[in-house]
């Protein structure tokens, strides 16, 4: 279940970052509500993933793989610029997310 929780972790931080966007510095209510929610639900599943996952593992899938997302949704929808330094690093964050999932966090 611990896996479960944290996918819905990750889409609910990519639906708060997105209305975070859009709520233009909090002017924007709908956005700002929608966020602010979004966010509390994606903080309490990542609390429920943190009972059966390790913590250095489950952040970075959630970091990584939000990253992954939040970046396809600002190029596809937002029209923001993605160059070839930003995909290197992209790239090293999910490298480093494989790492600790193949061969676990350490310091057992």
């Amino acid at each position: 279940m611990g896996y479960v929780y944290l996918s819905v972790s990750i889409i609910t931080e990519l639906v708060g970052t997105t209305m975070l966007k859009a709520s233009n510095g909090f002017t924007r209510l709908g956005p700002t509500m929608t966020s602010l929610i979004a966010y509390t639900i994606c903080f309490y599943f990542l609390s429920l993933t943190l009972r059966t996952v390790n913590m250095s593992v489950a952040y970075a899938l959630w970091g990584g793989i939000g990253i992954v997302l939040t970046t396809a949704v600002a190029v596809l929808f937002m029209h923001a610029p993605l160059n070839f330094a930003s995909v290197c690093g992209i790239f090293l964050i999910l490298v480093g997310s494989l790492v600790l999932n193949l061969y676990g966090a350490g310091g057992h």
